[in-house]
């Protein structure tokens, strides 16, 4: 009989949205939706619905750590996406987590809400960034995370680069940076993303690709940081390409939004649906381990 090889997963730490369009629910919707399996710990708790977020409830940091560990012990996974952690004890206790991990960890640095409200103490900013940003090879920051990360102001292209230059001085494991242009000011009806990588010839300079296309505009729009973030994280353990998965990422979320904008869920900031994606005939991947075909939009 032919030996059954472990499959690759994926792991999900992240908080928890209990109306279902953000956080760890976001996460497993999207990965399950591109055929990857994830794993999910939870970080913290919300209180929370479409009309903002009210309250945030980090857990006990010794519970996320073992929540970790057991994971890791017993399925094979390739790729960690970490979204919300809610505090500096969190944070630390999800570094100490995968000290030992030498997979691809992308971390989306979820700091504020959409309402505004603050997700991480402006004081446990710099042991965040010491700690889950430390252990990343991507990031993905929205413009207004960005700024707060590298503490400048991202206005324009310029700006952008600079500022993702020093969070590769900062973090030598960083491989990519993808900065999601969503935040952009909304008088702008081109929205463009951009994928910054190390130049393969060494030194300080960045390899840059940029994707415009037209904003949609929506209420429907709670949540597109986490799913795009666990997009990529779905497209890279599928294609093992960081320009393949920043390309499918982007039409993915653009499609999610104009698929969810004609739908009333909430009363306010509606998440996005899911559900109406559909995975149509796949075409060959073949360079992912225990997965050889994947879904074409």
């Amino acid at each position: 009989m032919r030996e059954r090889k472990q499959m690759a997963a994926a792991l999900a730490i992240a908080g928890s949205d209990p109306s279902g369009g953000a956080g760890i629910q976001a996460d497993l919707k999207t990965m399950t939706m591109l055929g990857v399996y994830s794993g999910a710990v939870v970080a913290c708790l919300t209180v929370q619905n479409t009309l903002g977020v009210r309250e945030v409830v980090p857990l006990e940091a010794g519970l996320v750590k073992r929540q970790i560990e057991q994971v890791l012990v017993d399925l094979r996974v390739t790729h960690v996406k970490t979204g919300m952690v809610g505090s500096a004890a969190v944070a630390a206790a999800i570094a100490a987590a995968l000290r030992e991990f030498r997979g691809e960890v992308v971390c989306d640095p979820v700091l504020v809400a959409s309402s505004g409200k603050a997700l991480l103490a402006e004081t446990d900013l710099a042991s965040y960034d010491d700690t889950v940003i430390r252990l990343a090879t991507v990031l993905t920051p929205n413009l207004e995370e960005l700024e707060r990360l590298a503490g400048s102001a991202c206005r324009n292209g310029e700006e952008i680069e600079a500022a993702v230059a020093e969070l590769f001085r900062r973090h030598a494991r960083l491989r990519a940076v993808v900065v999601k242009g969503g935040h952009q000011p909304e008088e702008d009806s081109i929205i463009t993303d951009r994928l910054f990588r190390r130049s393969p010839a060494g030194g300080t300079a960045l390899v840059a690709i940029c994707q415009s296309h037209p904003r949609v505009r929506t209420a429907n729009s709670h949540g597109t940081g986490c799913t795009f973030a666990s997009a990529f994280t779905a497209y890279h353990m599928l294609t093992n390409d960081d320009v393949a998965a920043f390309e499918k990422s982007v039409e993915l979320l653009d499609r999610l939004l104009r698929l969810s904008a004609p739908h009333l869920i909430g009363h306010g900031r509606g998440p996005l649906l899911h559900h109406l994606a559909r995975l149509t005939p796949s075409c060959e991947c073949g360079r992912n381990p225990g997965r050889s075909r994947w879904g074409r939009w």
